[in-house]
């Protein structure tokens, strides 16, 4: 392995586990448990390139160091999980970027998860279908085991055709990769809420639909929603042993 690609993998591990800090610093335990084990895996790869052996000790430190706050943070979270107090808030500003679904959900995807619930009313316009069928697909990339996906939402009053029409192709669609996709409607609902059968609940104020609109087709943030700027909004992450259908 070439000097400069050991470099590459020691500044990257530098910076997954500095926001690996930040999000221990700040309460958000499963996102920086998530960071903290990236960020040592990261090391251990750079260890096995080293042949420096006052280096590799001075690595083997900094992985213990990091192994130790990690098995700490998982025991905490899973003592949460079990008495049912698990908590954090993720407040994304206005105009923010870095909160792709993909890095949204990441920490909450495991092997474990096999059905989703969404709750939404408004997954009505083509814009808002789209949100919908991102967020179908980082479920199908994530490598979980996805089977069953249940959307509860409103009928578009305006133009039901459409929204009927997206969403018989997108059912085809995940039926064709092994997922069932099962539809309900109401003209009550308001809230909005996701569930995983592994017990992670999540409450963004404003649903899926927090993206921005781009400034133009050309302009960046239009195909990598990583660098979209969002609507301020609010991500409350609960727990719970008991994951209750909607």
């Amino acid at each position: 392995m070439s000097e400069n690609h050991v470099s590459g993998m020691e500044a990257s591990a530098v910076s997954v586990l500095k926001r690996a800090v930040e999000l221990d610093q700040s309460g958000r335990f499963q996102e920086s448990l998530v960071c903290y084990q990236e960020g040592i895996q990261l090391l251990i790869d750079v260890l096995k390139a080293l042949k420096d052996e006052s280096k590799r000790g001075h690595y083997r430190e900094k992985i213990k160091g990091y192994m130790d706050r990690a098995e700490q943070i998982k025991a905490h979270v899973s003592q949460m999980k079990e008495d049912g107090k698990y908590h954090e808030q993720i407040k994304i500003s206005d105009d923010a970027t870095g909160y792709s679904y993909e890095a949204l959900f990441k920490p909450y995807l495991s092997s474990a998860l096999t059905e989703v619930w969404v709750q939404d009313p408004y997954i009505r316009h083509t814009h808002q279908l789209y949100n919908f069928l991102r967020f179908c697909e980082m479920l199908l990339k994530s490598g979980c085991k996805v089977k069953q996906i249940h959307l509860l939402t409103s009928q578009d009053e305006a133009d039901s055709s459409q929204q009927s029409s997206a969403l018989s192709e997108l059912k085809d669609s995940l039926g064709a990769q092994g997922v069932t996709l099962n539809l309900q409607f109401s003209s009550t609902i308001h809230d909005r809420e996701i569930r995983f059968d592994s017990g992670w609940i999540i409450k963004i104020g404003r649903g899926l639909d927090y993206f921005k609109k781009p400034k133009g087709r050309f302009s960046i943030g239009y195909c990598n929603y990583d660098l979209r700027q969002c609507h301020e909004t609010s991500v409350d992450i609960f727990h719970t042993k008991h994951t209750k259908t909607l």
